[in-house]
């Protein structure tokens, strides 16, 4: 019986006394509970429209024969009301890389309810905002449906405001694209501001303003520490690419002068200069062998570093239809690359 449960001074059932290990693993139990309960707690705060009821009791003994006595005071329950808070971030690492004309081009935004209560918000998307280099035309704001962050045409649902506006519990996130056409104007390095906004369906304004009986639950509503509304912006970066390609001659002759006569060689070279901050992807230079001369086998050059003729994956050379080929790969705005070959004069 020495570990029977004993009660407290409201005579409720409380745990028998333990010692060493017990009371160890008692305790760690206990704070690991404790940690769990306030993680969830400070989540989105107490729901909206929560009920917290205080009930006071006084004890005093009988002055007849000294036994206990507990009375309970009037209940009181204040209803929790609803916090209008929401958050807007850019999902994009850094700028979107475009190219003039080009259409449906994605920027990626995060909504969040950062309230207590769920709640319905108005998305609306500012393309032409102040102090860039250039406006986007608008198309359209996309709901990700399907939640895997990554906009999918046909799948992903179109935005219509007031119409599905997107309704979110506490805590809860929805990704938003904002689909734009770039303008032919647009030049390479020039930045476009694309601001989606969003606001709290029940209210917004001046932090602390009521919205008497409107909040989850059937509380109050009262604007939080952002207004009801926040916003974020992503932007558009003008990546635009281009190759010049510069070609000269070198002839030597069998005397070892300068004149183009039969049994000379030609020494051609292609300097390929790509300009702009884009890339250009699988950019190849080549070049018919001309009439009259004899491609040279093995005399193709990348950076003065000898190229295989065999038309295989070795390197990046080849010859064959009497053309030679230089597969110069994703190169860079800026670069420059330099490519030799040579024939002789039949």
């Amino acid at each position: 019986m020495e570990n029977a449960p004993t009660q407290d001074f409201r005579g409720r059932p409380s745990l028998p006394a333990a010692s060493g290990m017990s009371r160890r693993l008692a305790l760690a139990l206990g704070t690991a509970a404790l940690a769990l309960a306030s993680t969830a707690a400070q989540a989105a705060g107490t729901l909206a429209g929560t009920d917290i009821v205080n009930v006071a009791q006084a004890t005093y003994e009988s002055p007849d024969d000294g036994t206990p006595i507990t009375i309970d005071s009037n209940k009181v329950t204040i209803k929790v009301d609803e916090l209008l808070d929401v958050t807007v971030v850019s999902s994009d690492p850094g700028d979107v890389a475009t190219a003039p004309g080009l259409t449906a081009q994605v920027l990626t935004y995060q909504v969040t309810n950062s309230g207590n209560g769920s709640e319905a918000f108005t998305l609306s998307a500012d393309t032409a905002r102040p102090g860039d280099e250039f406006d986007t035309g608008f198309e359209q704001m996309i709901l990700d449906s399907n939640g895997n962050g990554v906009y999918d045409p046909g799948v992903d649902t179109i935005y219509a405001p007031g119409t599905n506006d997107p309704v979110l519990a506490p805590d809860e996130s929805i990704v938003v694209f904002v689909l734009s056409t770039i303008p032919a104007s647009a030049e390479d390095e020039d930045r476009a501001e694309i601001e989606l906004s969003a606001t709290a369906n029940t209210g917004s304004g001046t932090p602390g303003t009521i919205f008497a009986g409107e909040g989850d639950g059937g509380g109050d509503a009262v604007v939080g520490s952002t207004g009801a509304r926040d916003a974020d912006s992503g932007y558009f970066v003008i990546q635009t690419s281009d190759v010049t390609l510069t070609k000269s001659a070198t002839v030597i002759d069998p005397s070892g002068g300068d004149q183009p006569i039969p049994g000379a060689t030609i020494v051609y070279q292609l300097v390929a200069t790509t300009i702009g901050s884009g890339e250009l992807t699988n950019l190849v230079i080549s070049d018919d062998i001309p009439a009259d001369t004899t491609y040279k086998a093995g005399s193709i050059t990348l950076e003065n570093a000898p190229l295989t003729d065999a038309v295989d994956d070795g390197d990046a050379g080849s010859f064959a239809d009497d053309a030679i080929a230089v597969a110069l790969g994703t190169v860079p705005g800026g670069q420059t690359r330099t490519i030799t070959f040579q024939v002789t004069i039949d």
